[in-house]
């Protein structure tokens, strides 16, 4: 197999008329899916092999079948936040210098505001709008001399995240890296035709690749869950239930509401079976309120970065976790090297902290047009001396526990030095997050005082309380200098905490200093 389309064709001629994608206007066979994709591909025949296509549109059913019609032309895709600010977007287009945008009437006035579709460049970009673009008849010789020539280190799709110097970075995925994985997180989780997906996971997010590419594999069901949902927590479920909804993959703070509003006392979740999350930590008290209520359940932690796909560890829950105590990140997934790698460039010994590493073919190709991030981030595997091999460095550190289990300890550049101590403020965040009335905590360390700042959300006492419980789970010596009570943790589009929003009180702490 080379190229990701097979799994959509084999399940198309499989089950042509099972529905397949779902949001909440529309709905497609896997059959609809597939001739509308041929449809709009036929427009981007202009386009030489592996260019680039810019998708903007709002999450939907049309912006995965623009996704598809860029594959099928031979083409990799870009789907682009519409909600992100136009300066961002003029940024990731100056990187990815895309053949065509894909767009629709809702969002077509976004695009026409790109300074990158108004100057010179413009001239070199096909507009195309999608309403337009869909009615095309299929052309079938065209798709047929773009696929001859498709090999799956072919690029797939490029996804933009912040990059350590703010300009966003385009991490390079090719159809091979996606299709070992899903081959591999297909098995392991049992999808199968009766699988429905529930998707909360924005597309341009390296977490929806899992749901949305094993739906085409498995000729299961992809339902992308509207974003306004998640504010009701009440017609969420209700929702939910009236998709018979049975598998998730949420970023730990949307499986958070249930506990967070002891959802399950008024709501029951009536068809869900496993119950997968990524992104972010997952506190532990959060993780428990769902066991408690949804016990049958299977329930996995899955960890890795975009540049492996998606994941490169996951631990399946097999016994239970005090609310302070801290999950594993697990073993290595199937075709997928993990090793900790210290800071002279050893293999770290067991219960060692080391960087994340990783090998195989889950690696992305690399960044968009950077040549320098690429060799810094994918360097030759230092403990091979003997052939040319990449791997990956994360950033990310973690040790092996005495199960054999990686236990993720924190990013390296979330790891202060205080007082000669080594503090990893995620550590602080757990034993926050584990107090009762407590939602939601981060901690921030304001680099020129060293001052550590706690923030939290939720029905919290006084900070002078929260300290004096905070000394029977954390050294002295990792206790925040000052504890601020906030209404509403600010969160970004993928549903993570927005770390860069709470940069304001460490401003504020030193004008008040």
């Amino acid at each position: 197999m080379k190229n990701i389309l097979e799994y959509l064709e084999k399940t198309a001629e499989k089950n042509p008329h099972k529905i397949g994608f779902t949001d909440e206007k529309r709905e497609v066979s896997f059959l609809q899916l597939m001739n509308n994709s041929k449809k709009i591909a036929g427009s981007l025949k202009s386009l030489s092999k592996n260019s680039p296509v810019a998708i903007m549109i709002e999450r939907s059913v049309e912006c995965i079948e623009s996704m598809f019609a860029a594959v099928y032309a031979g083409c990799f895709y870009t789907v682009i936040d519409i909600h992100s600010p136009l300066s961002r977007i003029n940024e990731i287009f100056q990187a990815l210098k895309p053949g065509a945008v894909i767009t629709d009437n809702d969002s077509l006035s976004i695009a026409g505001q790109l300074k990158y579709l108004s100057e010179e460049d413009s001239e070199n970009i096909q507009l195309i709008l999608y309403e337009e673009a869909v009615k095309d008849h299929i052309d079938n010789k065209f798709l047929s001399r773009a696929r001859l020539y498709m090999i799956d280190s072919d690029p797939l799709y490029v996804l933009f995240t912040s990059g350590s110097s703010g300009t966003p970075k385009g991490t390079v995925l090719s159809h091979r890296s996606v299709i070992n994985y899903i081959e591999w997180v297909s098995e392991e989780f049992s999808f199968s035709q009766t699988t429905i997906f529930g998707s909360q996971t924005p597309l341009y997010f390296s977490m929806s690749v899992t749901d949305l590419f094993s739906t085409l594999k498995c000729g299961g069901t992809y339902t992308l869950i509207p974003k306004m949902m998640f504010s009701f927590p009440v017609k969420l479920i209700e929702y939910m239930n009236s998709r018979q909804i049975n598998t998730i993959y949420w970023v730990p703070s949307a499986l958070a509401i249930a506990s967070n509003w002891n959802l399950f006392q008024y709501e029951k979740l009536m068809y869900i079976e496993k119950v997968l999350f990524a992104g972010e930590v997952m506190p532990v008290k959060h993780l428990n309120y769902w066991i408690r209520f949804l016990p049958k359940c299977v329930y996995a932690n899955l960890f890795g970065p975009t540049e492996t796909t998606d994941i490169c560890t996951f631990y399946v829950i097999d016994r239970e976790f005090k609310d302070d105590e801290q999950l594993p990140i697990g073993k290595p997934c199937n075709n997928c090297d993990v090793f900790l790698l210290t800071e002279d460039g050893r293999m770290a010994a067991p219960g060692e902290e080391g960087e994340i590493a990783v090998r195989g073919s889950f690696l992305a190709s690399g960044y968009y047009n950077d040549p320098e991030k690429t060799e810094a981030a994918f360097p030759q595997n230092p403990l091979n001396k003997s052939y040319p091999e990449r791997i990956y460095k994360t950033g990310d550190l973690a040790r092996l526990n005495e199960k054999g289990e990686y236990i993720y300890i924190s990013r390296k550049d979330f790891q202060i030095k205080r007082m000669g101590y080594r503090i990893e403020l995620g550590e602080i965040e757990a034993a926050a997050i584990s107090l009762k009335g407590i939602k939601s905590a981060a901690a921030v360390c304001d680099s020129e005082s060293g001052r550590i700042l706690l923030i939290c959300e939720g029905k919290v006492k006084e900070p002078e309380q929260i300290s004096e419980t905070l000394k029977k789970k954390i050294p002295s010596y990792m206790l925040p200098d000052e504890i601020i009570k906030i209404k509403v943790m600010p969160y970004n589009a993928n549903g993570k905490i927005d770390r860069a929003k709470l940069k304001k009180y460490i401003t504020t702490d030193r004008k008040m200093r």
